[in-house]
């Protein structure tokens, strides 16, 4: 699996395929009436109903395009085979440093609502540090903040929804 590609459950292509569809068909045709009712009102420097149109056509063109991304990368289904390592479509058990806990999370697109378990990405920083490795080994990474942390991976299973 390529670092452009993203790992969906077939549940959630589904809910984003039909969300696409909506938002560049008949979302569209709404947004374009309400523009054009808005346009007939007159003056369109303090025309607030025009304005706040447009600015909604624009975040949902801007919608449109992640989701043709997100769907033209996805691969969907089944989790990749166990070997053992962490990667897209897998549960990975981690200890933080200093802690005793572990915490469970899923290699997959945020997305992806298909599951209660916290799902993180695997480009962010953590997943991109996982990616890869197996139970028994420790990375580290850098956080958002920019201080750096170690995780030791516990266990690799696949998402099985």
């Amino acid at each position: 699996m390529s670092q452009q590609q993203v790992w969906l459950t077939q549940e959630a292509y589904d809910r984003l395929r039909s969300e696409h569809e909506h938002l560049s068909g008949p979302g569209r045709a709404e947004i374009v009436y309400r523009i054009n009712e808005a346009r007939e009102e007159g003056d369109l420097k303090e025309n607030g109903g025009y304005h706040a149109a447009k600015e909604e056509q624009g975040k949902q063109e801007a919608r449109i395009r992640q989701l043709e991304q997100l769907l033209r990368n996805a691969k969907v289904g089944e989790a990749p085979a166990n070997d053992g390592k962490a990667g897209p479509g897998m549960i990975v058990e981690v200890r933080f440093a200093g802690d005793t806990e572990t915490e469970r999370f899923v290699l997959g697109s945020r997305e992806d609502h298909s599951t209660p378990l916290t799902i993180y990405s695997p480009q962010s920083p953590l997943g991109s540090a996982v990616t890869g490795h197996g139970p028994g080994e420790t990375v580290d990474y850098s956080m958002p903040n920019g201080r750096s942390a170690s995780v030791e991976i516990v266990a690799v299973e696949p998402y099985v929804a």
